[in-house]
């Protein structure tokens, strides 16, 4: 299933790149804040991806960059949330998020399941090695896909249906 829909891929130079990513950095502070008041609604729902996916993929890679790194850090910050600990792995795997999920919308160009189906696991599988690299322990590194599954349904599902609902913006 696909629509044709309005990508973009902003400059730096350009200040609707800030606003945007801005607004889905807003979104992955409050988006992780309701997943988090369900018990392991974090590991279970990975909510601090969400809005990267959707910046990166309507918006490009800049904007998706922004939200990418901001996101988790201002969550740390404010909340503590993510932990120190798991920062590293997080910021990995949200930028390869956005790399992926912006090249995916440039290379398709058009809002797809099957796309983005691709860009989750890309992101997973690939963020996953670093974190194994980082903690030297598969079993960690491997949580994702051994707690992250409904997260990853709402990445692919809530994603594709969001994008569809931006298409035309």
């Amino acid at each position: 299933m696909e629509t044709t829909a309005k990508l973009y891929s902003l400059n730096y130079s350009n200040i609707k790149t800030y606003l945007f990513a801005l607004l889905f950095v807003a979104g992955n502070i409050a988006f992780p804040q309701l997943c988090h008041l369900i018990p392991a609604g974090g590991p279970t729902l990975l909510p601090i991806y969400f809005f990267t996916l959707i910046a990166s993929y309507k918006y490009g890679f800049r904007v998706g960059l922004l939200t990418a790194i901001l996101s988790p850090i201002i969550n740390h910050l404010l909340f503590t949330m993510p932990a120190a600990s798991v920062l590293p792995a997080i910021l990995i795997k949200s930028s390869l998020l956005a790399g992926t999920a912006a090249l995916a919308a440039r290379y398709v160009k058009k809002i797809s399941l099957l796309a983005i189906l691709a860009v989750i696991l890309s992101y997973q599988i690939v963020g996953s090695a670093f974190e194994w690299a980082l903690v030297g322990d598969f079993f960690a590194a491997a949580q994702d896909f051994r707690m992250g599954i409904p997260g990853m349904l709402i990445q692919w599902f809530g994603g594709y249906a969001l994008l569809k609902a931006i298409a035309k913006l």
